[in-house]
């Protein structure tokens, strides 16, 4: 959680923690080592590291808030209808979830991202569509494991229809595993933009991403490793943070994995 709030609050005080701006090219200042001027020393292009650090964190968090957002209200509306109604309409669905699902990942985001002119909303769009299987199959699980049990018989009984049973009972009550995995795949949306950033399918340059600081700075690795070394510290801490953060949910909400004494 600590680690999530700093990222956050950077990402939505960037303006005020950033010293210059991200964009600013100063080449008299170019690849300059960390030093008082330059906290986190400069690019090729003398742009200020840790400004562009600061501000890659709001890509990253805009990145994966709306392409988790996407995929969950698809994969909720797809695993629920496919869990309650069942049938023709559970083939016909998660027939369609496997198919996505059986591409990898990063695979099937560099071909929707290559198919379509490559943005951030293009980006934002194709890692929604890879993850809504993993929703979808999460809510279908959580719903055929509700409907059968004894409280869902009695509303059925007391002449509640089947979209009020849905959604006043069923989804209530399968709130726990969805948070999980949300926050799980927070952290995997990240990982997926800063992927495509790098290869040059994501955020355009000069933005500030995290994805992008890595491809420009690969040639001067070597020679300085500060232009890679701050940017993927900060993709690994922010995909940390978020798989904790997961993890602890999981086993707050999780009833079962608790110590009752």
């Amino acid at each position: 959680m600590i680690i999530t709030f700093i990222v956050v609050i950077t990402a939505i005080f960037a303006p005020l923690i950033a010293p210059y701006d991200p964009l600013k090219i100063t080449l008299a200042d170019r690849l300059q080592p960390p030093s008082e001027k330059y906290w986190l020393g400069t690019d090729h292009l003398g742009r200020d590291v840790f400004s562009r650090v600061v501000y890659g964190a709001r890509i990253s968090l805009q990145v994966g808030i709306v392409s988790v957002f996407l995929g969950t209200i698809v994969g909720l509306i797809a695993g629920a209808a496919a869990g309650y109604i069942g049938n023709g309409v559970d083939t016909v669905i998660m027939s369609i979830m496997d198919a996505i699902y059986a591409f990898p990942a990063i695979l099937l985001a560099l071909a929707l991202v290559a198919a379509f002119e490559p943005g951030l909303v293009t980006v934002m769009t194709a890692i929604a569509i890879v993850r809504i299987p993993i929703f979808a199959r999460t809510v279908r699980s959580s719903v055929l494991a509700e409907r059968e049990k004894e409280y869902i018989e009695a509303a059925r009984c007391i002449g509640l229809n089947g979209f009020g049973i849905l959604t006043r009972h069923i989804l209530p009550n399968i709130t726990a595993p969805l948070i999980v995995v949300t926050t799980t795949y927070f952290a995997a949306a990240i990982v997926v933009e800063a992927s495509l950033s790098f290869l040059g399918l994501g955020v355009p340059p000069p933005q500030a991403s995290w994805g992008v600081m890595l491809n420009d700075g690969r040639k001067y690795m070597e020679a300085m490793p500060h232009v890679v070394l701050y940017p993927g510290i900060a993709i690994s801490l922010t995909v940390l943070g978020f798989n904790l953060l997961g993890d602890g949910l999981r086993d707050v909400l999780d009833p079962r994995l608790r110590n009752i004494s």
